[in-house]
Order: structure tokens, then C-alpha cells, then sequence
């Protein structure tokens, strides 16, 4: 697959100012280069050009996932089953269904950037339209999930009590459901031209919205857990009107020129390319649900599900950071591959894996410090708050490894290496990871810590040590003349 470009006007977007002078410089011959600068220097202009793209990133997807946050903060304090439900649709239902939309949407994370490189401008446009065809389509293919809720989950070994809520829940988060195949295109559609700032403030917009709307519903109009999940799809709907609003109303001329009917072309392609493209981000999506599931599945599980799903839920909030890393990361390597400065991505790649961990160390020593107060966010149950403190510990690790896994993967999306990964990620995950967790959770009797641990340990930790590896290893000159190729290939096949 191509190395993600980046270039954009440099009317528009100041960042492309720092890459002109690599672009221009096919062979690598870039007199100005940063690398004849002393360390210090350089670590500072590339903390800039990664920080450009990260800040907003980080922003838009904090203010995001805290509408995920909140909704089950609200739940908790109605009650214990009003927790346990909202977080299984969440974390089962819906997390299920973002994780395969999101990844059949990162295609365009590829086309989109490679298009605006071409100054193909117009087919940006027309790459969303096609990706908003294939996921309303898949969308309807996965209604049945949100429809049968409440049997699935029982199948799958949940509680009937917390079953039965949970698919009462997910039928009024249809609208959320369909919101996806809207929001992902476009929010790739705004990312491939770095316009990563409209995106943080109507994420903004809608987080306050979120906020006022579930203290209205649940606490003045006493809508309980239905009434909270009627605010999720209103927030969400709010987020993809407002960025629909900047695309399509004149905040990007020269990539949105209107619906055409090229969207309709080519279609079969398109969707082996977003299954393709999906395959990676999917397997590590779904991991931790899977993790959920198994929990459910355990003595007690009402309250091991609510302790679980709070350290999942304060594990994705901080998660948010590490994802924006895995963005900007796979920016600046693409940036450097594509004009033919393997040094220059191999720089990048260091100064975005040693920034995010010293945050995934500073989060780690938060969790170790505040393990007795975080979980009172969510719940007021002491049963609960008492198994949560039992789980920071591992809610600690867990947050230290994502400091580093996301960004060698957003090497990964950099370099082109998507297969690879989704190889590695299928057999550290569900080959080693799952059994591992599944043993020591029954046969070894450890009960959720021991499913967790087995989970991580066995499965993020191996990954992250392989990806470590593939990364430390890499011939960088090589993946920069291999991108060039692509990109030569790319442009002949465009004439």
C-alpha cells in the first residue's frame, strides 16, 4: 500500500512550509536538510511540525471520546445495572460497529492523501462520496446487531438481567450507528488536508451540547438510561452536521466540488480496499471487547463488568492522546518516505515514540497515585470502587504500553506496512492474548485481573515488542526509494 502524502497549499496550511524544500528534493539531496543542524535544533523543528498535527488531534478526540465518558458517568450514578448495560452496548454493541466502520473508512487515508499530493483535488471528493456509499451499505448489513441485541449478548453469556437493558439501550443508538458513515469520511476527508483544527472545535461544540443535554434528560426530565442514550445520538449527529457544514459550505473549494456520479464508479474496487485497509485497526479494536465479553462471563459479573468497563473507559480517554500520536506519526513518516528522506522519517519516528512515552509515563504515575479516587467519577458503589482499585495496577501497564504500541503502528500506516501488522496483530492478539487471558481467568481461578493480564502480557506486550523490532530493524533508504516508486506509479496511472 502507498506511503500516506500530506502535502497541502501553503496559502492554507503552514505546516507544508517545513516540507516544501523536501518535497521539491526527489533525490534526497536537501542542502537545507535538518540533519546537518545539531540535535537539539532538530528535535525542536521536528517536535513542531509533529505537534502541528498532534495538538488538534488530540483535542478533537478527547472531546469525543469524553461524550463516550460521560454518557457512562451518568449511568453509574443511576445505578449499578444502568451501568453494567450502558457499557455493554457501548463496549460490545457499538464498539463492534466503530471499530469495522472506522477501519473500512482509514482507506481514505491513503486515497485522500495521495490525491491531494497529485493535485487531483476534486477526487478527494469523490473518494468520501464513494466511502459514505460502501459504509451506509455496510451499515445496514450490521442493523441486525443493534435489532437482536438482547439474544446476541445472552448467547454470548451475559446476565439476562443486564442483556435485556443492554438491547433496550442499543435500539435507540441506531441513529448513533448511522452517524459513523458519515463522520469517519469526513473526518479523513478534513485529516488528508491537515485541517485538523475544524474538527477540534466542532468537537467542542459538541461536547458541550452532550454535557447540557444529559444533565437535561436524565436529572430535570428523569429520562433515566434511555434518556442518556437520546443524547448520545444527538451530540453525534451535532459533530457530523458540523463538519459536514465546513466541507461542503465553502471550507474546502478545492477539494469539494459536489456530489458527483464518479462516487458510483468503481465501487467493488473501493470496498476490497476499505475491508483491506480496515483489517489492522479492526483486530486491535475489537480485542478489548472481547475482554469485556469474557468478564461478563465470570461470577459476580455485574460488578467485575462496571470495574472493568471504568478502567476501559479511563484506559480509552487516555487513549485519545497516543491515537493522535498514531495520526500525526504516520503524517510526518509518509511526509519524509515520500520525498525520499528515509533519515528524515527514521527521525520523526524517535521524536514521536520518545514524546508519547514520557506522556504514557506521566499517565502511568496519575493512575498509580490517584488508584483510590479516579472511580468515583462513575460510580458511588463500594463494591465497585473496591474491584477498580484492585484492577489500577493493571490500568496502569496497560496505559504505558498504548503510549508506545499506537505510534509504531502509525509507523506502520507511514511505511505501508498495514498486512504485516494485521498478520501480527491476528497472532499476538487472539493466538496468544485470548487463550492466555482465558486460562488464567478460569483454570487458574484470577478472575478478571487474571483475563486482563493475560490479555496484555500475553498479547499488547508481544506486539509491541515485534512492532519494536520491525521498526529498530528497518532499511529506512529502502522504504524511502520504495515509496518513491509508488508514487511515480501512482501519478503515471492517474495521466
Amino acid at each position: 500500500m502507498m506511503s500516506r502524502s500530506a502535502s497541502v497549499e501553503d496559502a492554507n496550511l503552514p505546516l507544508l512550509e517545513d516540507c516544501a524544500s523536501a518535497v521539491r528534493s526527489k533525490d534526497g539531496q536537501d542542502d537545507d536538510d535538518d540533519q546537518d543542524q545539531d540535535l537539539a535544533r532538530r528535535v525542536w523543528i521536528e517536535s513542531k511540525k509533529l505537534w502541528h498535527i498532534v495538538g488538534p488531534a488530540i483535542f478533537s478526540r478527547l472531546a469525543s471520546y469524553s461524550m463516550l465518558i460521560i454518557t457512562q458517568a451518568f449511568a453509574g450514578h443511576l445505578g449499578d445495572l444502568e451501568l453494567a448495560a450502558i457499557s455493554i452496548a457501548n463496549n460490545v454493541v457499538v464498539g463492534f460497529d466503530f471499530g469495522l466502520l472506522l477501519g473500512m473508512a482509514s482507506a481514505l487515508e491513503t486515497l485522500c492523501g495521495q490525491a491531494f499530493g497529485a493535485k487531483k483535488y476534486h477526487m478527494l471528493g469523490v473518494y468520501m462520496q464513494r466511502s459514505w456509499i460502501v459504509l451506509f451499505m455496510c451499515c445496514v448489513l450490521l442493523l441486525p446487531l443493534y435489532l437482536f441485541a438482547s439474544p446476541v449478548l445472552k448467547l454470548l453469556g451475559q446476565p439476562s438481567e443486564v442483556a435485556e437493558l443492554s438491547g433496550r439501550v442499543t435500539m435507540w443508538m441506531i441513529p448513533l450507528h448511522f452517524s459513523f458513515a458519515l463522520q469517519f469520511p469526513l473526518t479523513r476527508f478534513l485529516q488528508s488536508q491537515l485541517k485538523t483544527a475544524v474538527t477540534a472545535w466542532v468537537s467542542l461544540v459538541a461536547l458541550v451540547v452532550h454535557v447540557i443535554l444529559s444533565w437535561l434528560f436524565v436529572y430535570r426530565l428523569q429520562l433515566g438510561v434511555v434518556g442518556i442514550a437520546v443524547t448520545l445520538n444527538f451530540s453525534w449527529w451535532v459533530l457530523v452536521f458540523g463538519l459536514l457544514s465546513y466541507a461542503v459550505c465553502g471550507g474546502c473549494p478545492l477539494t469539494w466540488t459536489g456530489f458527483s456520479t464518479e462516487a458510483f464508479s468503481d465501487l467493488w474496487d473501493f470496498v476490497k480496499l476499505s475491508a483491506a485497509s480496515g483489517v489492522m485497526l479492526c483486530l486491535e479494536n475489537w480485542y478489548y471487547r472481547i475482554l469485556i465479553l469474557m468478564t461478563g462471563n465470570l461470577p459476580n459479573a455485574e460488578i467485575a463488568v462496571d470495574a472493568l468497563s471504568i478502567c476501559m473507559a479511563i484506559n480509552g480517554w487516555e487513549m485519545m492522546i497516543p491515537l493522535a500520536f498514531f495520526a500525526a506519526t504516520g503524517v510526518r513518516v509518509a511526509n519524509e518516505l515520500g520525498a525520499g528522506n528515509g533519515k528524515g522519517a527514521r527521525f520523526a519516528t524517535i521524536v514521536s515514540v520518545v514524546t508519547s512515552v514520557i506522556i504514557g509515563l506521566f499517565f502511568w504515575l496519575l493512575i498509580m497515585i490517584f488508584h483510590n479516587e479516579f472511580a468515583l467519577i462513575f460510580s458511588s458503589s463500594k463494591p465497585v470502587l473496591q474491584e477498580v482499585n484492585k484492577l489500577s495496577v493493571l490500568l496502569a501497564f496497560t496505559i504505558f504500553l498504548n503510549s508506545v504500541q499506537p505510534v509504531l503502528s502509525g509507523v506502520a500506516v507511514g511505511s505501508g506496512w498495514q498486512s504485516y501488522v494485521a498478520y501480527i496483530n491476528l497472532g499476538c492478539y487472539y493466538l496468544i492474548g485470548v487463550p492466555l487471558g482465558f486460562f488464567m481467568g478460569w483454570f487458574f481461578h484470577q478472575g478478571v485481573m487474571g483475563i486482563w493480564a493475560g490479555m496484555i502480557f500475553g498479547g499488547t506486550a508481544v506486539q509491541t515488542l515485534i512492532l519494536a523490532i520491525i521498526t529498530i530493524r528497518c532499511d529506512w533508504e529502502k522504504e524511502a526509494e520504495k515509496a518513491t516508486r509508488h508514487l511515480m506509479k501512482w501519478a503515471a496511472d492517474t495521466k
